[in-house]
């Protein structure tokens, strides 16, 4: 029997993006350190005639064939193509879906592209996560019209947290802390208004907040204005003059309220408005 040439090609089919299978592949190879292969990959693969031009290509060279594919009817029109044309071909992922499929006694989704759509969220959401923290307390700027949402708010009325609690749901946070005596930053105004979301809190609510943050500081003497009465009244006063300047920014009071009702109320705004602007789209789309 001829030995098989030194370098050969692997062929990879997939009705997502391939990753799995190339994965897979290259930590098989491995285990075959004398071989050099090269890889080709197909993606989104979905047509019999897709697979047909595949075959006849993997037939001539002899090439091995490993495929994903996720739907019965494609996956068994690859097995007739492989025996008919003599073309080497393993099936990654059809009998795992018919072990587990067994096992759970329910039929697969059978829908592609499912395992790329979970690795895009993952991905946004860390990305979002770390724009969040780059971004807290006033930091950076200069790219505040990057962010999804923007917190506004005086000293201890939960911004920080909320922020990154959003940030888990894939939104990007800038928050931006008001300090009276401090001039506002002049990008705030000039980003997407609807973008900001005010927080306030009742006054009797806040100075307890800020007692209890001096008590864990070690510093429940302190004697400053952080947590006088009459500085945490005016201080809230300012900013709700602020919140009513700014009429389209909506506002949160996250007094008694846990962070993900707040969190809640948000993203409950911001789906309102993407659907309307989707709406929208669709209604110009008809026109034109």
């Amino acid at each position: 029997m001829a030995s098989l040439p030194r370098k050969l090609k692997i062929i990879i089919i997939s009705d997502g993006t391939g990753e799995t299978a190339t994965a897979i592949s290259r930590a098989i190879m491995t285990q075959f350190p004398d071989r050099e292969v090269y890889f080709t990959r197909f993606k989104n693969v979905r047509t019999n005639e897709q697979v047909d031009a595949i075959f006849t290509e993997a037939a001539i060279h002899h090439d091995l064939i490993i495929y994903t594919i996720v739907t019965n009817e494609l996956r068994d029109y690859i097995g007739v193509a492989a025996r008919k044309r003599h073309v080497r071909a393993l099936d990654l992922i059809g009998p795992a879906l018919t072990a587990f499929s067994n096992y759970f006694e329910q039929e697969p989704m059978a829908e592609p592209g499912l395992l790329h759509a979970v690795n895009d969220e993952y991905f946004n959401r860390v990305a979002a996560m770390e724009f969040t923290l780059n971004h807290d307390d006033g930091r950076n700027l200069d790219t505040l019209n990057l962010a999804d949402v923007v917190l506004v708010g005086i000293s201890r009325t939960g911004k920080t947290p909320l922020s990154v609690y959003l940030s888990q749901h894939s939104i990007k946070v800038v928050n931006v802390p008001l300090v009276k005596g401090t001039q506002i930053p002049d990008t705030l105004f000039k980003v997407d208004q609807r973008k900001v979301f005010g927080l306030t809190i009742d006054p009797d609510a806040l100075l307890e907040i800020r007692k209890k943050r001096l008590s864990n500081l070690g510093a429940a003497n302190h004697t400053g204005d952080y947590a006088d009465q009459r500085k945490v009244i005016d201080e809230l006063e300012w900013a709700n003059e602020i919140f009513k300047e700014n009429k389209r920014w909506p506002i949160f009071n996250v007094t008694d309220k846990a962070i993900e009702e707040t969190a809640s109320e948000i993203l409950r705004l911001l789906n309102m408005r993407k659907n309307n602007i989707f709406k929208q789209n669709k209604r110009n789309d008809e026109r034109e």
